[in-house]
């Protein structure tokens, strides 16, 4: 239900993606691309639909032809929001570095429908704020594909987190593992990092019977998790970024079931509810 990918270059080749025999998720895709000046990197998923985020530096994309000029505005995740563009099922895209280097994180999610392609710029992403510091919750989460994607891409939600040093995100736990009545069956992916990048987390995952396990997450890690309620903690001092990757197994919205011990805290940390109707 729940394992953990330790930082390591992945010369451009797929973290996670369903086919690799480590991968405990079944319709979600990952990767990392880095770029220099005037490199290219060209994919084609038959069965994944794409957002590919410029995390850092400036790319042309191209997707089935069409062309995207000058994606990206960012010189690193912590100076605003990102440009992106998502990508169909089953067409080629090439991504090409016009700036001194780049990076995109590639997010895919399982679909059988073929969309358009389309750009999301930073002015488009959709920003929630969640917690506060007195309540040692507080985290923005920026939508890259949320509801901006109804009617136009499948069942992947995209997003970036940042959280305030010494706060937990994902809090109140919640899961998403059972499409039933206050509940939708999503996958999840958590690509983390710090800044500074000496920064750590405590990643949890657990489940109504008490099974837990605890990770240790550091700058470059990633998550996947298939089941449990999983609350995440970073160090004081430090900023944690987690860049999601939420795929549905029925539904595109997300809708959370959260523990029934830290029901109180749905009204005492400020932003539940605006959370829950932004992943809708």
């Amino acid at each position: 239900m729940f394992s953990q990918i330790k930082s390591y270059e992945n010369n451009n080749e797929a973290i996670v993606d369903s086919k690799l025999d480590d991968s405990c998720l079944s319709r979600t895709y990952f990767n990392l691309v880095k770029l220099k000046q005037g490199e290219n990197y060209k994919f084609s998923l038959a069965s994944y639909e794409t957002v590919n985020v410029v995390m850092t530096g400036t790319v042309d994309i191209v997707v089935d032809g069409e062309k995207f000029n000058s994606v990206g505005v960012r010189k690193d995740i912590w100076s605003g929001q990102a440009d992106s563009v998502y990508a169909p099922i089953g067409v080629e895209v090439e991504i090409h570095c016009v700036s001194d280097a780049a990076e995109i994180a590639v997010a895919g999610g399982h679909t059988d429908e073929k969309y358009t392609a389309f750009r999301i710029t930073p002015e488009e992403v959709d920003m929630v704020d969640v917690g506060s510091n007195d309540t040692h919750s507080r985290r923005r989460i920026y939508h890259i594909l949320g509801q901006n994607g109804a009617g136009r891409s499948g069942k992947t939600l995209v997003s970036e987190l940042y959280c305030d040093p010494g706060c937990w995100s994902g809090y109140p736990p919640h899961k998403h593992d059972d499409d039933r009545e206050g509940e939708t069956d999503h996958e999840e992916v958590y690509h983390y990092r710090f800044n500074p990048g000496t920064g750590f987390g405590g990643q949890f995952c657990y489940d109504d019977d008490g099974k837990c396990e605890v990770y240790r997450t550091e700058n470059g890690d990633t998550v996947l998790i298939s089941a449990g309620y999983h609350p995440t903690v970073t160090s004081p001092g430090h900023q944690e970024y987690i860049f999601t990757i939420l795929v549905g197994k029925t539904e595109r919205s997300l809708v959370q079931h959260f523990h029934a011990d830290q029901q109180d805290l749905m009204d005492a940390i400020p932003g539940i509810a605006s959370m829950r109707e932004k992943f809708k």
